[in-house]
């Protein structure tokens, strides 16, 4: 291999060591580069997506960034630490007993009334969500809106790191989705009647044709399938 075919390395220090990784890599493949084995709370390598938050400083800048390590490319000089966890207390309810009521909302989590409209969370969301218009929605009793806004929130944390209220928005939009879901999203029709032909055996014959069929034979039906569009 030609000296103009081999990559360029940069110097990165994880948690104050120094390691060289080659340019272009994200802090997640750095990471394994360098020998790290990311293996716990990590979504695309066996946990669950949005567990990799990482805490970062660029060479010459004051500013403490934050990113996902599957997303953000290392740079020269960059000092990290990874977080595959936002420590946060997730209050106990029963789905059953509750109503998509904003006074009901604040009683579990008290800390959205005090908001002041920052907008830090926004600016931190890697996903680009419009996390402060989400808890004023909230705040304004509007589940639906709140649910719609953050439905592609992956729970990193990170909006709740940068934000000066203390708002645990991870459990806080997980139990938005929820009661939007139960309470306000209007039911499938189809899905219900679907359910009432599996409970009523329709498909009890076919299913257990699969279950003997050779697992070759199922690859081959699964590939040859027709996709609805």
């Amino acid at each position: 291999m030609s000296s103009s075919q081999k990559p360029k390395f940069i110097k990165i220090y994880v948690m104050g060591r120094a390691y060289e990784v080659p340019e272009g890599l994200t802090i997640m493949k750095a990471l394994e580069y360098a020998g790290f084995r990311l293996i716990r709370g990590v979504g695309c390598r066996g946990g669950f997506c949005g567990a990799c938050p990482t805490v970062y400083r660029l060479p010459g800048d004051y500013k403490l960034r934050i990113g996902l390590a599957c997303q953000t490319i290392v740079q020269d000089g960059m000092h990290l630490v990874i977080l595959p966890f936002v420590p946060m207390e997730k209050p106990r309810y029963n789905i059953d007993e509750l109503k998509p009521d904003a006074g009901l909302i604040l009683s579990l989590f008290p800390e959205v009334s005090r908001c002041v409209s920052c907008n830090t969370c926004t600016k931190a969301c890697p996903q680009g969500l419009d996390v402060m218009d989400a808890v004023q929605a909230i705040l304004r009793g509007d589940i639906a809106k709140a649910a719609n806004t953050i439905f592609d929130c992956i729970s990193c944390g990170i909006c709740s790191m940068r934000c000066p209220a203390e708002i645990r928005h991870i459990h806080l939009f997980q139990l938005i989705r929820r009661l939007y879901g139960k309470y306000i999203l209007p039911k499938a029709k189809h899905v219900e009647e679907r359910l009432k032909e599996i409970e009523s055996g329709k498909y009890e014959e076919e299913l257990n044709k699969l279950m003997v069929t050779p697992i070759e034979k199922l690859k081959k039906l699964y590939s040859e399938r027709k996709i609805e569009t």
